[in-house]
């Protein structure tokens, strides 16, 4: 069988050595420069590759392409290979027909990291044999190919589902829905949110579909999507018979046997997080982890790198690094959480945004708004009126030294974008790794 794997990226690597693993013929092919640690990899793996360049012919005559999330569907290359009718598959789609492992798959818009990371936290303080991958961390397939992990947690973009055949998690978790990437999906948010659902779609009724019954859009794709999987719903708004909820001061799961906490005993701040631990707990219940071992998981799990990561506080201001924060309702929840007078840097690559969903937000808890990116505009004219300090910036140096000239002591620097990064920076990492940078500067260090 003739592999082909287009990127050459961390899943396009891992994909084209388990292909090698397994013996098949395998040929990689990326349109842009290949970085050095990859090509390396690549080479000291002999696996033939090659880069700013797509061998037509070759890439045609495959038997089954994996390609990297990253290259968009309408890609010329992409409609050849629909044309020709091969076999086009994600790299998790790939991996996952080589193990047997019990696959817990998260998606949604929002929460997707820090609810694959929990989970991954919860099954590996219990001392299960997982392995983390999907969009984050190291690839699922060359986990594949040299760990035997009885489990895997994977983090799991429309992207990588869009291009799925077979692909059934033992558990899946659709977090939340929300209008994002809508530039790839024909600016239709019914046919994104389809897109999410399905991680459901070849599931069987000895699998699990966890979903947030507070959730519109959802409501309304289950209403016409048939899921096999046995749905168990969690909710923030009301109390619920079988699944996670919120009961005074506690969240509970009833599955089985009950488990409650008190909310100010978990790790993770914010509303958004309540949801995000609700959806773990029910993850750590269906796998029969012990409700002592949930409650210490929920206790000690570390934040998220770029999801309202605490970096330092400044002569009494805090400045918090939520770069992950690519669309407007990533930020809502970022806002929502926020208890002080709050300096907002916001800006970057416009998907789309509609900023009438924080606009009361923004009324009650900013204290002034600095637009980082080289097209402000669009920020500025929406704001503009509703709050009087509105600064332009197109630096990261540059927006931490204005955000420092206006923080007193009791206020926050919130960096939550709103927007893609790609405008200024490599990706949301670069974003917050810069901002980190600039602010530890700003405190002498």
């Amino acid at each position: 069988m003739k592999i082909v794997v287009l990127g050459g990226g961390e899943s396009g690597c891992g994909a084209a050595y388990l292909a090698k693993k397994k013996g098949l013929e395998v040929f990689l092919s990326d349109k842009g420069a290949i970085k050095d640690n990859y090509k390396q990899f690549l080479t000291e793996n002999e696996i033939e590759f090659e880069e700013e360049n797509h061998d037509e012919e070759r890439i045609l005559n495959a038997d089954w392409i994996v390609k990297s999330p990253g290259i968009p569907k309408k890609a010329d290359m992409i409609t050849k290979i629909h044309d020709r009718d091969i076999r086009l598959s994600s790299e998790i789609e790939f991996a996952a027909e080589f193990t047997d492992a019990k696959i817990i798959a998260i998606t949604g818009s929002n929460g997707k990291t820090t609810t694959t990371s929990l989970i991954y936290h919860i099954l590996k303080n219990d001392g299960l044999n997982v392995g983390l991958g999907g969009n984050i961390g190291y690839s699922f397939a060359k986990q594949v190919a040299d760990e035997n992990h009885e489990y895997y947690v994977l983090e799991v973009s429309s992207f990588q589902l869009d291009d799925i055949q077979n692909f059934r998690p033992y558990i899946s978790l659709l977090l939340n829905l929300s209008k994002d990437h809508l530039d790839q999906y024909n600016y239709n948010y019914e046919e994104y949110a389809l897109a999410k659902f399905r991680i459901a779609e070849n599931q069987e009724n000895d699998n699990f579909f966890i979903y947030n019954k507070d959730d519109e859009m959802s409501k309304n794709i289950l209403e016409k999507f048939e899921i096999k999987a046995k749905m168990i719903p969690f909710s923030t708004k009301e109390k619920l018979t079988e699944g996670g909820f919120i009961n005074g001061e506690n969240i509970q799961i009833n599955l089985k046997d009950q488990f409650t906490m008190k909310i100010d005993e978990l790790s993770l701040l914010g509303n958004h997080n309540v949801a995000n631990s609700l959806a773990a707990s029910i993850a750590g219940k269906i796998l029969e982890i012990n409700n002592e071992s949930i409650r210490n998981s929920l206790m000690t799990f570390q934040a998220v790198e770029h999801r309202l990561e605490m970096v330092t506080e400044i002569d009494g201001v805090k400045y918090i690094n939520d770069s992950k924060a690519t669309n407007v309702n990533a930020t809502y929840f970022a806002l929502e959480s926020m208890k002080n007078p709050t300096i907002w840097i916001v800006g970057g690559v416009d998907k789309g945004n509609d900023y009438t969903e924080v606009e009361d937000l923004v009324k009650r808890k900013v204290k002034a708004i600095v637009c980082l990116g080289l097209d402000n505009q669009k920020i500025i004219d929406f704001f503009k009126g509703k709050k009087e300090l509105i600064y332009s910036t197109s630096s990261m140096e540059e927006a931490v030294k204005v955000s420092k000239s206006l923080g007193k002591s009791g206020d926050t620097v919130l960096l939550s974008p709103c927007c893609a990064s790609f405008d200024l920076f490599n990706n949301y990492e670069d974003r917050g790794h810069q901002f980190k940078e600039q602010v530890l500067k700003a405190n002498g260090n």
